[in-house]
């Protein structure tokens, strides 16, 4: 017998990963806007990996978990850039695993400006653990105590427009709208990995020969649901060490600090004060990250422009 009880559940698990966590969030999203834009591959002048973790809504049980690893960097010419990430999802009984690779392509407009144009392709594996998941119809067929999974292809595209002082980049991944389905009765529900759209920007003051002001700004549209943003504002000591603030809309208000160690190993964390309603259960959100460059032993790192 077809279950309405678990139709609802498993609704609202896929709407609720498709609306709030479709794709790897993070709140230093300015730290690696590579997830965010495949077009972002190449920029620096050097490879980069980076690993990011956030625990979402602490106290509550099975709350949102993402981890993620990615590298990217410029071919020899540095008119190509390539790159990839890994990165898992979990939320309560569902678990979303998956990678994406990236090619971009770079056009010098003048000295300072480029312009580059990137596309990712990758595959997700879409996960729900029956054992987890409570029935009131305990003989109810339509899932079992085992494991259920389906694998989804992925693809997007993005432009990045940048300058040692500013980028403005937009990029659509999820393009294929694929259908998530794990039975083939018939009866049981599916959903779709709707397409998203992505603007982020910002810009880089010098203050002083010390210190500099970075305004930022992540807008997202993700139909139906209404467009979201995240605007952030940070400040850098020569370089190296930095604090800043975003505001989540309608979300949460995040504080991190980060440093940078001798131009090659960085390591950030950041803390999410919620302001929603959920904000009388839980303790916050945490989420560090760690990143690593790597030069070209002929180029002088000191003198590598960043985009960080």
């Amino acid at each position: 017998m077809k279950n309405t009880y678990l139709l609802i559940i498993t609704l609202v698990l896929l709407v609720s990963n498709a609306y709030a966590q479709q794709l790897p969030h993070f709140s230093q999203y300015y730290l690696n806007d590579f997830l965010i834009n495949p077009a972002v591959a190449g920029a620096n002048n050097y490879f980069e990996g980076k690993s990011s973790h956030r625990y979402q809504w602490e106290g509550i049980t099975d709350a949102p978990r993402t981890y993620t690893l990615s590298v990217n960097g410029p071919t020899k010419n540095e008119k190509m850039g390539l790159g990839g990430y890994l990165f898992t999802d979990i939320v309560g009984p569902t678990r979303r695993t998956g990678f994406n690779l990236a090619y971009s392509y770079h056009v010098k407009l003048n000295d300072k400006l480029k312009l580059a144009f990137g596309l990712s392709a990758g595959l997700l594996q879409f996960t729900i653990d029956g054992s987890k998941i409570t029935l009131r119809d305990e003989g109810d067929a339509i899932i079992t105590n085992g494991v259920q999974s389906v694998l989804i292809p992925d693809a997007g595209f993005g432009t990045y427009l940048y300058h040692k002082k500013f980028y403005f980049g937009f990029s659509a991944p999820q393009l294929l709208n694929s259908k998530v389905e794990f039975f083939d009765d018939g009866k049981n529900p599916n959903g779709k990995l709707p397409a998203h759209f992505f603007v982020t920007g910002g810009y880089k003051y010098d203050l002083s020969d010390d210190f500099m002001l970075e305004p930022s700004f992540f807008v997202k549209y993700i139909s139906p649901a209404p467009v979201m943003y995240d605007a952030s504002l940070r400040i850098m000591y020569q370089q190296k060490v930095w604090l800043a603030g975003t505001y989540r809309h309608d979300d949460a208000i995040a504080l991190s600090v980060g440093y940078l160690i001798n131009n090659s190993f960085s390591i950030a964390y950041a803390y999410d004060f919620t302001t929603s309603n959920i904000k009388n259960h839980i303790s916050g959100s945490h989420e560090l990250m760690i990143g690593a460059r790597f030069y070209n032993a002929k180029k002088n790192k000191k003198s590598t422009p960043s985009i960080e």
